[in-house]
């Protein structure tokens, strides 16, 4: 499948002004949400509760696997929670091999290390045992594994079209959603920049969702991937391409983090509120994975590309700066998101129940001590990571309202340190 990106501008014999790229974005736009109508994307089989992470070797056997390469990173080794699931191999003898070196925003060099080791060892199954991180890395793996193509071959859209082998997606945090998307995100350390691989195939075929997993996770990760849960939420409901299935989706997912962040961030022991939030991470990733994302994560991933900034944070830093963006264009969709996360009621008007939106944005940010700048943030780097924002977002992601280089240098010097 070929897509139309700004880097075809160049083609385009039409007079490039900002008024004509407009144009031209909103409707490339509405060609990709007729072509979503026919697009299969699968939902995973879900397994969600307590203590479900013993059902893995079962799931995994149903699914024809038999060694199951376990992607994971060494803190949730050393954190005693990728034990539980070893454990539950362990216990039904199932053989298996670890692969706990993923750090965040994996590497193509480390994604071809856990291609070789899947090889090398005669793996024909993977369980992706994290964040977004190991999920992202597990899904790239299957992806180049069943192509036989490198990691960076696969960037864009549609470009694996064939079954991956096997594969859980078990997650140890409540943000990314990945367990339930079509995406996975790679860091390409040479360009400083991240590429992104989006097909139907990359849906893992199960997602066991087992909230005690998620119980040892600190304060400070628990805010900045449940933000990241927010901002997949809130853009794929503010988005050209929601339907009534992602904005359902999305209005739970935001009325569950408003209720169940503050408290799964006060006591990390909070079993109820631990198990809300990640049915609110995969009800988000289902919607954001049909409806697509918007400009905090094209200015996000410049961040984490350039920089190695958690995305989960950089998602909170900008996701503010993107509703004052797009207010006016928006605001009954905030209004209705603020009623749903209880800020507002039906008697407010409509941009007053918006503003409590946004405001309400703000004071949850605080509330988790999100901070509000990037000291790595340089002046120099600005147009640059502009540049790179607007491009990556421009025809692809079915924004409210459309962004110039100039207003995402704006944000990005309001985000400075």
């Amino acid at each position: 499948m070929r897509i139309f990106t700004y880097a075809h501008l160049k083609k385009v014999k039409l007079p490039l002004t900002l008024k004509g790229i407009t144009m031209l974005h909103t409707t490339i736009i509405k060609i990709r949400k007729q072509a979503n109508k026919v697009l299969n994307i699968p939902m995973p089989t879900l397994i969600e509760g307590e203590g479900k992470v013993t059902t893995t070797t079962t799931v995994l056997k149903q699914l024809g696997g038999s060694k199951p390469l376990i992607v994971t990173d060494g803190m949730l080794v050393k954190l005693g929670i990728a034990k539980h699931l070893t454990d539950a191999l362990d216990a039904e003898g199932m053989p298996y091999v670890l692969f706990d070196r993923v750090t965040p925003d994996p590497t193509i060099p480390l994604i071809n290390e856990g291609i070789l080791v899947y090889k090398n060892s005669g793996c024909d199954s993977i369980i992706a045992l994290g964040g977004g991180s190991p999920m992202d890395c597990a899904k790239t793996i299957g992806a180049s594994v069943v192509k036989n193509k490198a990691p960076q071959k696969l960037a864009g859209t549609m470009r694996v079209r064939k079954e991956l082998p096997p594969l859980i997606a078990i997650p140890t945090t409540a943000g990314t959603g990945s367990e339930a998307t079509v995406v996975a995100v790679v860091t390409d350390p040479v360009a400083r920049k991240k590429l992104t691989i989006v097909d139907p195939k990359l849906v893992p075929n199960v997602a066991i969702i087992d909230p005690a997993l998620m119980l040892g996770l600190p304060a400070k990760i628990t805010a900045e991937t449940g933000i990241d849960a927010l901002t997949h939420a809130v853009e794929s409901y503010i988005g050209k391409h929601a339907t009534e299935l992602t904005r359902e989706y999305g209005l739970e997912a935001v009325k569950r983090i408003f209720k169940y962040l503050p408290k799964a961030y006060a006591d990390g022991s909070d079993i109820e509120a631990r198990r809300e939030m990640s049915v609110a991470s995969y009800k988000a990733g289902v919607a954001f994975t049909r409806a697509s994302i918007g400009y905090v994560h094209a200015i996000a991933h410049q961040l984490g590309g350039f920089y190695h900034i958690p995305h989960g944070l950089a998602n909170a830093v900008i996701l503010p700066h993107v509703l004052e963006f797009s207010f006016d264009e928006v605001f009954e969709q905030y209004a209705e998101l603020a009623i749903a996360a209880g800020l507002a009621t039906e008697s407010d008007t409509k941009r007053d129940a918006a503003t409590k939106f946004v405001n309400g944005v703000k004071a949850l940010n605080k509330l988790l001590n999100i901070q509000t700048n990037f000291p790595e943030l340089k002046e120099d780097d600005v147009v640059v990571l502009a540049d790179r924002a607007v491009k990556e977002a421009f025809g692809a992601y079915p924004v409210p309202k459309q962004m110039n280089q100039k207003q995402c240098e704006e944000i990005m010097r309001s985000i400075m340190g």
